[in-house]
């Protein structure tokens, strides 16, 4: 009997003891555990940003090629182009399957800042629309001030005039990594994202559909995508099962080097989830 009572004393003290004991909080309580292309980390998500419900269940691969596998969007599939592909074959492209077209426009030059027509983009342009594909156009940014930004959006609206652009404008700023002299380098994310506000605005205001193109690095690190939840995001990730990327995206770049009918070398690939109507 002493040993029994023994026993349940030391119980109810091990349990006030644990009681009593201060709970250690979880430091990454309310966070998620994200892969940013370089190495796995905390990420505490941004407001008002809807996630990514996407898995690499609903996607179904078949000759390197995805296919969304569940109902909730009318998916097409759609190639990007620039001077960089030359002679293009556009009646072959579009009864290849593809369903649309992003050309590039223009671009700013990372070195002096000055802004260039791409070369091709008007026989890209009118090729694409004559095969009867959707088009929407992006320009390549260096911009690193807002003023630049407003100019990159009116240079490439000036350019499209002509043409009737049913998908979005896209402002495309991307990471120069070959040189560390570009006038972009170390660019502070406020005025990145500055940037890019200023230039999708502008966008908006000619009554085009504005949206940014990134990588998964500068999705987390370079933009805050809080402040952009008016434009549609068009995410750049080759090689991976699904778009693995915590926050919800429209398009998905899905390759770097496929091969397309009537485009001479190689050309990128990407997914466009348009909503289906309720």
């Amino acid at each position: 009997m002493l040993l029994v009572a023994a026993a349940v004393i030391v119980g109810v003290a091990l349990l006030m003891s644990a009681a009593l004991r201060p709970k250690i909080a979880d430091p990454h309580e309310g966070q998620v555990y994200v892969y940013d292309g370089f190495d796995w980390i905390w990420l505490t998500p941004l407001e008002d940003v809807e996630p990514n419900l996407m898995t690499a269940e609903d996607f179904d691969w078949q000759n390197k090629i995805p296919s969304y596998v569940r109902d909730d969007y009318e998916v097409l599939r759609g190639v990007d182009v620039s001077e960089h592909q030359t002679d293009i074959d556009w009646q072959q492209v579009a009864a290849s399957g593809v369903d649309f077209a992003f050309v590039r426009v223009g671009r700013r030059g990372y070195s002096a800042g000055a802004l260039f027509e791409d070369e091709t983009y008007k026989a890209n342009i009118e090729g694409a629309l004559n095969a009867g594909l959707e088009v929407g156009v992006y320009f390549f940014s260096q911009a690193v001030s807002v003023q630049e930004a407003i100019e990159e959006a009116e240079f490439a609206l000036e350019l499209i005039k002509p043409y009737q652009i049913t998908l979005p404008v896209v402002y495309d700023w991307e990471k120069i990594y070959t040189d560390d002299s570009a006038r972009t380098a170390g660019l502070d994310s406020r005025v990145l994202s500055d940037c890019a506000v200023a230039f999708c605005e502008t966008v908006k205001k000619a009554g085009y559909t504005p949206c940014i193109y990134f990588n998964r690095h500068t999705g987390y690190y370079g933009l805050d995508l809080s402040r952009m939840t008016d434009y549609l995001f068009w995410f750049a990730l080759p090689e991976s099962p699904f778009p693995n990327f915590y926050y919800k995206v429209d398009i998905w770049q899905y390759s770097f080097n496929d091969s397309v009918p009537g485009i001479p070398g190689e050309t990128d690939m990407n997914l466009y989830f348009r909503p289906k109507s309720a």
